[in-house]
């Protein structure tokens, strides 16, 4: 038996002596309570590997030696692209180890501490791999027991997850209790001193997924007793509220896992991972024309907008001391309506002839406000909501009394005018330019709802118009803009508006229901595809035992389908566009296919009408409290 009181250096030495003709170590590359692992070379294969040693104290004892080498055999049976690959399990001269592939790369714990936290597409990247990994494991009926930043590694050259380290903690534990691991990741059933379950796995998995994010465990404290405490007592907190921002469906989702009863984490890791690919949706990259547009070229709160209404105001005040009060009213109303008309047209010529409509306004307005929204969440913002709406409300009534009081000062020579009434116009501007700037101040604090605005400017009634004049003064783009930022329907719609217009006049004239069938068309799939997110969002929230989750999945699928149908209708509408360029068919062809287009439009929205119908019974019935929420959605339904 060997001695349990070497130092590093005789270990060192001990081991190599024991191993020398297979392994040349190289040096260590870390140790820990459950172990010692060196980097050596296999000498017949000539490859590097990582020897993991059992601590010479634990190895002493027969019986934890013996559970270390069932486990770590059971282990070496698994072969998952994300779990580390164990070459042998021996015991040579009373030294335990196993033998694994070297992995060229750092653990979780190391990258966090380098780099910082992950973002949320990293993040969720990796450890859905380490979910896979999980769920083979799971189902050859391992469970992990001691999942923690520290046994996940990131390989240099992939970047891809690898676990290591799989049914070690418990061998080196107690076999009929999970009180033996890391606390800080541990489960509370585990420590409870309750056997651990594929759950366990679950909690310990949030926890590091909790770790990857804000670079911080759930639960802190002085000594392991504390953490403890706090992990069988306490609530665990959410990312949102330690100042992470990440999607709300992600953050809810780890919170999900971190469940003190294990009914109510997700099941099993692959759900895990088909939960985290739904919470972290991959945003269309947008252009760089479209985001210099959202966030600063298509608003008129930049410097040359504000110094165009001053010096428009004063031109007027000066031109009302020629031509009296009218040549004032008149340089007010083109301040007012002409120069920002004159900016939408400009700006709209300028983003057409980089070949983008105005229906890829939308979609790049969305993704800013919801990249706002996350960042906005992770701190109230009440105070500031609070305050800009006084200093809004100031700066309309003073503006509006300006607006009454200055004429009273024009056209009057300078010597008959009142102080009293020139004291209060000073007043007023001083007031509106204090609480106009203000409130701009304010309002650019939550640019949430400034982009908000500016979207309802841009898709609505002003941005068609804006685009409509720019089309009249030939802001045709000579070539396609790139499209990986818009969704299917709407790179169709777009394609085969460009081919009705290139059509001759009287065929366009004969064909005038197309353009109103490929708007609705894009509306209806626009639609589905947003409540398809919706569902997708609850579906995710909801917990697994709910008896709401079958039907929401139902109606998801219904969603799907319909989905389907209106990006099929577009799609043939522009399919018959073409082969009326082609000349392969002709206009009633194209006609015959209106009228389908039309007819899955129709379902589409009879669809949506009685969903909304449901829902208004639903939140009826809710209110009312008669019924349980369940039966009555089921009621609704039938």
């Amino acid at each position: 038996m060997l001695p349990i009181t070497l130092t590093a250096d005789e270990l060192f030495v001990r081991l190599q002596t024991a191993l020398a003709g297979r392994y040349s170590l190289d040096r260590e590359l870390g140790r820990g309570g459950m172990g010692i692992v060196y980097l050596a070379r296999e000498v017949h294969l000539d490859r590097l590997v990582a020897i993991k040693l059992l601590p010479p104290e634990l190895a002493a004892d027969t019986a934890t030696r013996e559970r270390f080498l069932h486990e770590a055999r059971t282990a070496a049976r698994l072969s998952h692209p994300h779990i580390i690959p164990v070459h042998a399990v021996e015991v040579v001269e009373g030294f335990v180890f196993h033998v694994m592939t070297y992995v060229d790369g750092e653990s979780l714990t190391q990258r966090v501490a380098t780099r910082g936290p992950l973002s949320a597409k990293d993040g969720a990247r990796l450890l859905r791999e380490v979910a896979w990994a999980l769920a083979h494991a799971h189902a050859q009926g391992i469970v992990h027991r001691d999942i923690k930043p520290d046994n996940i590694l990131i390989e240099r050259e992939s970047g891809r997850a690898i676990v290591a380290d799989f049914g070690i903690a418990a061998a080196i534990g107690d076999s009929d209790a999970g009180t033996h691991g890391t606390p800080e990741f541990m489960s509370p059933e585990q420590a409870l001193g309750r056997a651990p379950d594929v759950r366990s796995d679950i909690y310990a998995l949030g926890a590091t997924a909790f770790f990857a994010f804000s670079g911080r465990v759930p639960f802190t404290g002085d000594t392991s007793a504390q953490v403890l405490s706090q992990l069988v007592s306490a609530p665990a907190p959410s990312l949102h509220a330690v100042g992470v921002a990440v999607p709300r469906k992600l953050a809810k989702m780890v919170q999900q896992c971190l469940a003190k009863d294990p009914a109510q984490r997700p099941s099993d890791a692959l759900q895990f991972a088909d939960l985290l690919g739904e919470s972290v949706v991959v945003r269309r990259e947008l252009p760089a024309a479209l985001r210099a547009f959202v966030k600063r070229d298509g608003r008129t709160d930049g410097p040359g907008t504000i110094l165009t209404l001053v010096g428009t105001q004063v031109a007027a005040i000066a031109a009302s001391n020629v031509a009296g009060v009218g040549a004032y009213v008149v340089g007010t109303i083109a301040s007012a309506f002409i120069a920002p008309m004159v900016f939408g047209v400009v700006s709209a010529y300028r983003l057409s002839k980089r070949g983008f409509a105005q229906a890829d306004l939308e979609p790049a307005f969305v993704t800013e406000w919801e990249s706002l929204r996350e960042e906005r969440g992770v701190q109230s913002r009440r105070a500031v909501s609070w305050l800009e709406g006084i200093a809004a409300a100031v700066t309309r009534v003073t503006t509006g009394m300006l607006l009454v009081t200055a004429p009273m000062l024009i056209g009057t020579p300078i010597g008959e005018r009142l102080a009293p009434v020139a004291e209060l116009v000073v007043l007023l501007v001083a007031i509106v330019a204090v609480s106009g700037f203000g409130w701009l101040l304010l309002a650019s604090m939550q640019r949430d709802v400034d982009v908000a605005f500016w979207r309802r400017v841009w898709t609505g009634r002003f941005g068609r118009l804006s685009f409509a004049l720019a089309r009249r003064l030939g802001a045709r783009p000579a070539t396609s803009a790139a499209m990986t930022h818009r969704a299917t329907e709407l790179s169709l719609s777009l394609a085969a508006e460009q081919l009705f217009d290139s059509l001759p006049r009287e065929t366009r004239d004969a064909l005038r229901d197309v353009p109103p069938a490929l708007a609705q068309l894009q509306q209806d799939a626009a639609a589905l595809r947003r409540r398809l997110g919706q569902l997708d969002e609850v579906c995710a929230s909801v917990s697994p035992g709910d008896e709401t989750l079958d039907g929401l999945r139902a109606e998801r699928v219904t969603v799907a389908a319909r989905l389907r149908d209106s990006v099929s209708a577009l799609e043939l509408l522009r399919l018959n566009l073409l082969r009326l360029h082609a000349g392969t068919i002709g206009v009633e062809s194209v006609t015959t296919h209106i009228g389908l287009a039309v007819e899955a439009s129709d379902q589409v929205r009879r669809h949506a009408e009685a969903r909304q119908e449901v829902d208004d019974v639903f939140a009826e019935v809710r209110a009312s409290d008669d019924v349980p929420a369940a039966a009555a959605r089921d009621e609704a339904w039938a």
